[in-house]
């Protein structure tokens, strides 16, 4: 399940000043106090994902904005749109902006997937360096892959679920990415790629398994805006 929020700017500022660990915070900030409190503090998947801001422009107001919150739980998604239909303005960073909409939808995974923000992935489950083809292969990325989103998946839903075949069919890598975040006082890069297809025939036997990536995100750090994908239109 998706929300979509469309808000003004109350002040003009650049870009790039808003970054994906504020967006982060916000989204922590909304479920606060709630049943789903936990998730700022819990080790491993936290199964919510969410867009870039767009257009990408500098903010300006009365130039509106969207930013798309996504996750397998409607109940989650459902929880932000309450808390955020009680409110007329919110803060990213330093900077106030007006609520203009809010909007649920589902949207299932038609096979044709393209990525929003760049896939991150560790090399291995027990290191903070990150997957780059300067070091591996498609072979080792898409078998890494596969294996964070099966334990992604086993986690949510306590199936015992399995994908015999390769994650994808067939795929056109687009490039790849550093991507610096600024947390607290703190700098850092995070590689990642961005694809301008990933394809898969779909079927009932892995049809949910789709539509749960759609929503949850592919790779690491989903819960910091990255892996996030959508339908190739």
């Amino acid at each position: 399940m998706r929300l979509i929020l469309k808000f003004n700017p109350l002040k003009n500022s650049n870009y790039y000043e808003i970054g994906k660990y504020d967006i982060q915070g916000f989204i922590y900030n909304l479920i606060k106090d709630t049943e789903f409190k936990n998730y700022h503090n819990v080790k491993g998947f936290k199964f919510f994902n969410f867009s870039n801001i767009f257009p990408v422009t500098d903010f300006k107001q009365d130039e509106y904005k969207n930013l798309i919150i996504s996750s397998p739980s409607s109940a989650f998604i459902k929880l932000l749109y309450y808390q955020l239909s009680h409110m007329e303005v919110f803060r990213l960073n330093k900077y106030y902006m007006e609520i203009i909409s809010l909007k649920i939808f589902n949207k299932q995974c038609t096979g044709s997937i393209i990525t929003g923000t760049p896939i991150a992935l560790f090399e291995d489950n027990y290191s903070n360096k990150y997957f780059s083809f300067n070091n591996n292969s498609f072979d080792f990325f898409f078998n890494r892959l596969k294996d964070n989103a099966i334990k992604k998946y086993v986690a949510y839903t306590g199936d015992d679920f399995n994908l015999e075949s390769d994650i994808f069919d067939s795929f056109e890598l687009t490039r790849e990415v550093s991507v610096r975040i600024s947390m607290k006082d703190n700098t850092f890069i995070i590689i990642g790629s961005l694809w301008k297809t990933l394809e898969k025939e779909l079927n009932r036997d892995n049809k949910q398994f789709y539509n749960f990536l759609l929503d949850c995100g592919l790779g690491e750090k989903n819960s910091l805006g990255f892996g996030f994908i959508n339908n190739r239109r």
